[in-house]
């Protein structure tokens, strides 16, 4: 359980000036060193509607830093565990037994398991780049600052248009996801298909 006195800190995301670049993408790739096919911040693009009322949108997926984490819920050892002095999800390398079970209990698909290290990883938020007064890797990074961080309260006070629901994501009831999202339209359309750019 977080401490109630930290407030949840989280991801707003405008979709609006999302051009499907990628470069949150890479940028957190190569600030966490991650192997070909690992992703800590994946960018998927999708088509909703049909011809010819077909829309294209980009989501940048990632931690949600939930309120009620399902990964945090069935870590058998409290390797993933909210931070008290932080508000996000963190995770514990030297705790971790690599059981995957975060991984299957995660509705976002967030956990990644290193085989390499035997291991499972996922987004920080870039605890230590914020200690140093820094922004986390993707925000700093996005050329069309379609990327916020910080308290989510604070940003879905200053974006009141944002939801946290849109068409590929779960139902937010499931974890409190901290996120705030500016949609487009399409983006709140049901069936969307993902496709290749």
């Amino acid at each position: 359980m977080s401490n109630a006195n930290v407030e949840p800190k989280g991801f707003y995301f405008n979709s609006l000036r999302c051009s499907g670049c990628r470069t949150c993408q890479v940028a957190c790739k190569d600030k966490n060193r991650l192997d070909p096919g690992t992703f800590f911040r994946h960018v998927t693009s999708y088509q909703a509607g049909t011809y010819p009322n077909a829309m294209l949108y980009h989501y940048p997926a990632t931690c949600n830093h939930c309120a009620n984490p399902a990964c945090v819920a069935v870590c058998p050892n409290a390797a993933m565990y909210v931070d008290e002095d932080d508000g996000t999800v963190q995770h514990d390398d030297e705790k971790c037994i690599g059981c995957q079970y975060c991984v299957k209990a995660c509705p976002y698909g967030v956990p990644q398991y290193l085989e390499v290290l035997q291991k499972t990883h996922k987004c920080d938020a870039c605890i230590g780049l914020r200690a140093a007064g820094e922004s986390p890797a993707c925000v700093a990074a996005c050329p069309m600052r379609a990327l916020e961080f910080g308290s989510i309260a604070e940003l879905r006070a200053a974006h009141p248009d944002a939801v946290d629901e849109i068409a590929v994501l779960p139902e937010a009831s499931q974890t409190t996801p901290s996120v705030a999202i500016l949609p487009k339209a399409a983006m709140l359309e049901k069936g969307p298909v993902p496709v290749i750019l």
